[in-house]
């Protein structure tokens, strides 16, 4: 969500982030999932070893403790992270 809000903050459109929020706030089948322990330790160790930034990790880790089956970004950087399947759109496209 964060990386969602930040353009429309930057671009001061209180309506769409507004927007945003109200659509992923009630999005069928999405769960938002809280940081906890595990996955704060996961990050860390994901962080070290790929050298993905801390938001980066903590996504990664994220994903990887909820077990999802495919991680689609545009971001070459998660590749590095073995225990995911990632998906790059550029290579999709």
């Amino acid at each position: 969500m964060t990386e969602l809000l930040v353009k429309p903050y930057r671009d001061g459109n209180e309506r769409g982030a507004k927007d945003f929020f109200a659509l992923f706030s009630r999005y069928p089948n999405l769960e938002w999932v809280a940081p906890n322990l595990e996955i704060c330790d996961s990050a860390a160790q994901i962080r070290a070893e790929c050298r993905l930034k801390t938001p980066d990790a903590i996504e990664a880790a994220t994903a990887i403790y909820c077990g999802v089956s495919g991680f689609l970004t545009n971001d070459l950087a998660y590749q590095r992270v073995s225990k995911l399947d990632t998906l790059v759109l550029d290579e999709l496209l």
